[in-house]
């Protein structure tokens, strides 16, 4: 039973939410989809192929079954992506189907992120009705970091609707205590960890906590479906750790990232504990850029990190009323019956936010702005619900109350983060107060004009995310570290592929070797592997340092003429290397000097 926000101990129970049978409501969700549709598909080819990094995994993979089950940066297989290959498993069949492009890079993230806003609709309508999935399906949507997100080549769009997936899965199992949808929840993460790994495990605690407080059965059966859901995160996820720690290592690339070619300790050391804790337990390049650095980095550690110059205009235009919306809602909520599914949803989509906000707002590691895409669902989900529960109970003194409190806070947390680019449409933060102090006015003395305030408040909420959500899309991104809105262009720690010249590139088309060229890094190995549409070998993967090839597997590859170039000056992300094989290579072939690069041709004798 769901139950009207109100301040009385218990609040007065309410039928069920039916499927809606309005055409009005199904108008409005299909506006939504096809809204969000042209948001993130519109122009999408301008970003060309976005990260260059995973785009050439993309192209590997459409010549490659072994490089797509893999994930490898060239079809030769040389060397892996530093993350687990589920999102390339999509973007490779896509490619391998419709040919390989930057639309087939791109679309497949667009794509993704329609269906997020699609399952977080049906979600939140499940325990709230239209008008809050509504909500939350827009807010989502116009939340600037998902915007990006789902106009980029970047493993969290596919992360996220997994999140959503397994939110929308557990609402399904708290309603009839469902084993069979508990249990599809655990798959959802399972996939999500083999998409960026530990992060997917981050809305766990929520998802748990909601089933084993509210759903209807006896506690004993409550724990053994959560035992048995966590199975499911265990075979789903673990299937391809095991894939991978059982393939002969010889005839598979190196597991990019980790120390030891293992997929295993990438999730615990380089993506797990070095991303928490920094140089503790990381890999490969893991740690010491994190949590102290530029605004490309996520800014100073701590708890106004997500408030911040760099994570606070990507997804936080909300977030101080959905930390409102929580605690009044649970708060009005503390006596309602333990299976109520308002209190339950806002347990979900609270704890997923507490528990995610939190880790980013302290982890030192690698820490990105876009990290916070994660947050997006959730936040929308809370303000959707919450309002709506607010709204219904504003006949209550304390009830309009916070719900002014959360429209107020929404529109001086919006009217701030506009002020942070006062060159950007400087008329968009006045409007936004304008419109939050008529709605503000309008609930403190009890207005009763329903459809314009509805209206009102509508526009106080989503003025300012929209605006930077629009501009996110209508603004090209491309490197390691893009951002929303407006500055998406400043350098703000952007690391950005280097080019190729045309004669190089010309060069390394005529070749007919196994692998066109060699270079140390990933993100020169890509641009000359994009450029050119001939494998190259990335030699240390993501930032020159990881041990493959090593310096006798190079030898023996130049030995077998399977490698025809050496493109000298490559470079990876930060603290790159693996010098060795650049030194052996110059102490014994002749250099050539192409368009401005030294080359090296392997196939002339050493």
């Amino acid at each position: 039973m769901t139950a009207t926000l109100a301040p009385a101990p218990v609040a007065a129970p309410q039928p069920r939410h039916r499927r809606s049978t309005k055409p009005l409501h199904r108008i409005a969700f299909f506006g939504l989809l096809a809204g969000t549709a042209v948001l993130y598909l519109w122009n999408l080819t301008a970003t060309g192929y976005g990260n260059d990094f995973y785009a050439a995994a993309t192209q590997a993979a459409s010549q490659s079954w072994k490089a797509l089950l893999f994930g490898s940066l060239d079809p030769g297989n040389t060397i892996t992506v530093d993350k687990p290959p589920a999102f390339l498993w999509v973007s490779g069949v896509f490619a391998k189907v419709f040919g390989f492009s930057s639309w087939t890079v791109l679309a497949p993230q667009a794509l993704e992120g329609v269906a997020a806003v699609a399952l977080l609709y049906a979600t939140v309508k499940r325990t709230s009705g239209p008008a809050a999935a509504l909500f939350a399906g827009a807010a989502f949507a116009l939340t600037p970091v998902a915007t990006l997100m789902f106009r980029f080549n970047l493993p969290d769009a596919l992360l996220v609707l997994l999140m959503v997936a397994a939110a929308y899965c557990t609402v399904r199992a708290l309603e009839k205590a469902s084993p069979f949808w508990l249990a599809l929840a655990g798959t959802a993460i399972g996939f999500g960890f083999l998409t960026k790994m530990m992060q997917a495990f981050l809305v766990l605690p929520a998802l748990a906590l909601a089933y084993l407080i509210a759903a209807p059965t006896s506690l004993p059966r409550r724990l053994v479906h959560l035992l048995g859901a966590g199975l499911a995160v265990v075979v789903s996820a673990g299937w391809f750790i095991a894939l991978v720690e059982l393939w002969p290592a010889a005839s598979r690339p190196y597991i990019g990232g980790s120390t030891n070619d293992s997929l295993w300790e990438l999730a615990i050391g380089y993506n797990g504990l070095g991303r928490i804790f920094g140089n503790s337990g990381g890999g490969p390049g893991g740690g010491g850029m994190g949590g102290n650095g530029n605004i490309g980095f996520g800014g100073e550690t701590g708890i106004g990190r997500l408030f911040g110059a760099s994570m606070g205009p990507e997804v936080s235009w909300l977030l101080p009323a959905a930390l409102i919306g929580l605690g009044a809602g649970l708060w009005f909520l503390r006596r309602a019956p333990r299976t109520d599914r308002t209190r339950a949803a806002l347990v979900v989509w609270g704890g997923w936010t507490l528990v995610t906000g939190a880790v980013f707002s302290f982890m030192s590691g690698i820490t990105h702005p876009y990290y916070t895409v994660a947050l997006a669902p959730s936040i929308a989900a809370l303000a959707g619900i919450a309002g709506r529960e607010l709204w219904r109970g504003r006949a209550h003194f304390p009830v309009r109350m916070a719900l002014t409190a959360m429209v107020a806070a929404t529109g001086v947390w919006g009217f701030i983060l506009l002020d942070r680019t006062p060159a950007w449409t400087p008329w968009l933060r006045w409007v936004l107060l304008a419109a939050t102090a008529v709605a503000v006015l309008a609930l403190v003395f009890g207005v009763n004009g329903r459809r314009w305030l509805v209206g009102v408040l509508v526009a106080a909420a989503l003025l300012g995310t929209s605006g930077y959500a629009f501009a996110t899309a209508a603004t090209t991104h491309s490197g390691s570290i893009p951002l929303s809105g407006p500055r998406s262009q400043q350098g703000g720690g952007m690391m950005r592929e280097g080019g190729s010249s045309t004669e190089v590139v010309q060069l390394l088309k005529a070749t007919d070797t196994e692998w066109a060229a060699a270079t140390v890094g990933a993100q020169s190995a890509a641009s000359l592997q994009l450029a050119s549409g001939r494998p190259v070998i990335a030699i240390g993967g993501w930032n020159g340092s990881d041990p493959a090839p090593t310096l006798d597997e190079f030898k023996a590859l130049v030995a077998q003429g399977k490698v025809r170039y050496f493109v000298a000056g490559g470079r990876g992300g930060p603290g790159g290397g693996n010098s060795d094989i650049a030194e052996w290579v110059a102490a014994n072939f002749r250099s050539t000097a192409v368009g401005g690069q030294t080359l090296y041709d392997l196939t002339a004798g050493a």
